[in-house]
């Protein structure tokens, strides 16, 4: 699968891009809303920026609790459910007077939700995809975000300079609303993915098996750490350029859409492996030269050349599902997003302590330099042929010989003792024996 005509002919990709495109669109324009109300309200970058990217510090708990149930719910009824608690909870966040600390409440309720929906949406991707559309699949849900990030921070802005954060709020849960709606019409029922109750015990056994592999736990780091590490530096647009923020926002999101348009759609199979660091190096760099304090032209030209590199995660996570069975799919997309959201909130409280003390310009270049440190890090395991990756049937073939050689109480069996010689006889015992 290489065009995008039979990428929208797959039954049941175009429901899901439209849900996907709705759900992008209200997070865009309520984070942007509430990022401008709780800054006009404390003054403060360290809470504007948890209010735009903290919730997904609640993914962390989520991921670790929540996520076994990505498999073992209907996908349908998941992704009907979700976007009307987003919804709800948005509409609360609009309530006049409503506190702070009650904001932020709100907010690592609808964290702990969405460590569901990221497993939920891409594993049923990767089900209604064949292998190979998978990797053009996720480029088009990308592009989609891009471009829903460009549109709602723009409408984002303009309705908050028109409206109020509040009414901005209010089209934001309307924008989840028409998403939950597409996805009770639009998706077809279909069974969970895996069987059995989900639950805490079961999130662990199954995270520890994924992150047990060398060469998936690579992976991981590189989906999480240098992403999240920039997303700190995004987070301080707001303080930056208070004003102008929606703008730096979408040319962010502009880079970021030409980025996995270029990956998803140009760039030859044989090339992918060895784009991922390069792409890392990118999405850290320009935002050194903000130590300078540029102004607002060329401070949006960096962030659109920067977010160009937001693109290695696409060639990250083809990556990892060639490393992960298919029965755990959904889990493991679902770490991944968990913990790449995790890692920008982290990355959020981060840049956001760091500019309490320096400034945002000095927050945004610490940021990059410690980016660019971990991709320096993690690039000797990165790189193609430096660590033999096991393929889905060997690794699997040896768990199941693994657990042929344990028995019921789960320790290792000893081999059966091989049985005694018989002694040879004499023929004068062979007689005796006959009589």
């Amino acid at each position: 699968m290489r065009t995008y005509r039979e990428l929208f002919r797959a039954p049941e990709f175009t429901p899901l891009f439209l849900v996907s495109t709705c759900q992008v669109a209200g997070q865009t324009v309520s984070g942007l809303a509430l990022g401008t109300l709780i800054y006009a309200a404390t003054g403060s970058p360290l809470l504007s920026s948890l209010a735009m990217f903290g919730p997904s510090l609640a993914q962390l708990i989520g991921a670790t609790t929540l996520l076994s149930a990505a498999d073992r719910l209907r996908p349908r009824a998941a992704m009907t459910a979700l976007p009307l608690a987003f919804a709800l909870g948005t509409a609360v966040q609009a309530v006049p007077g409503l506190p702070v600390a009650a904001s932020f409440s709100v907010l690592l309720v609808l964290g702990l939700l969405a460590s569901l929906g990221g497993g939920v949406r891409y594993g049923l991707l990767n089900e209604i995809l064949a292998k190979d559309g998978y990797l053009l699949g996720r480029s088009v849900l990308n592009m989609s975000n891009g471009v829903m990030q460009i549109c709602g921070y723009a409408l984002g802005g303009v309705l908050v300079a028109v409206l109020s954060p509040r009414g901005t709020l209010l089209a934001g849960a309307a924008l989840y609303l028409t998403g939950a709606v597409v996805a009770r019409l639009g998706l077809g029922q279909r069974p969970p993915r895996a069987t059995g109750r989900p639950s805490v015990a079961r999130t662990w056994r199954t995270n520890s098996l994924l992150w047990s592999s060398p060469s998936r736990r690579i992976v991981y780091l590189g989906l999480w750490v240098p992403n999240g590490l920039v997303v700190g530096c995004e987070s301080l647009f707001v303080p930056y350029a208070p004003r102008e923020a929606g703008l730096l926002f979408a040319c962010g999101a502009l880079g970021m859409l030409a980025g996995d348009t270029a990956v998803g759609r140009f760039v030859p199979p044989h090339w992918r492996k060895l784009l991922a660091v390069p792409m890392l190096v990118l999405l850290a760099s320009p935002y050194l030269l903000f130590a300078l304090r540029p102004s607002l032209p060329p401070a949006a030209v960096l962030v659109a050349v920067a977010s160009v590199g937001f693109g290695a995660s696409l060639l990250l996570q083809e990556r990892l599902m060639e490393l992960t069975p298919e029965e755990l799919s959904g889990h493991a997309l679902g770490l991944h997003a968990s913990g790449m959201l995790a890692m920008q909130g982290v990355g959020a409280a981060l840049a956001g302590a760091v500019a309490e003390e320096t400034s945002p310009a000095t927050a945004m270049a610490v940021m990059a330099v410690l980016s660019l440190a971990v991709t320096a890090g993690l690039a000797p395991g990165l790189r193609p042929g430096r660590r033999r990756d096991l393929g889905t049937g060997e690794r699997r073939g040896r768990l199941l010989r693994s657990a042929r050689r344990r028995g019921p109480s789960g320790r290792p069996e000893s081999p059966p003792a091989a049985p005694s010689p018989v002694p040879a006889r004499s023929p004068r015992e062979q007689r005796r024996r006959r009589r």
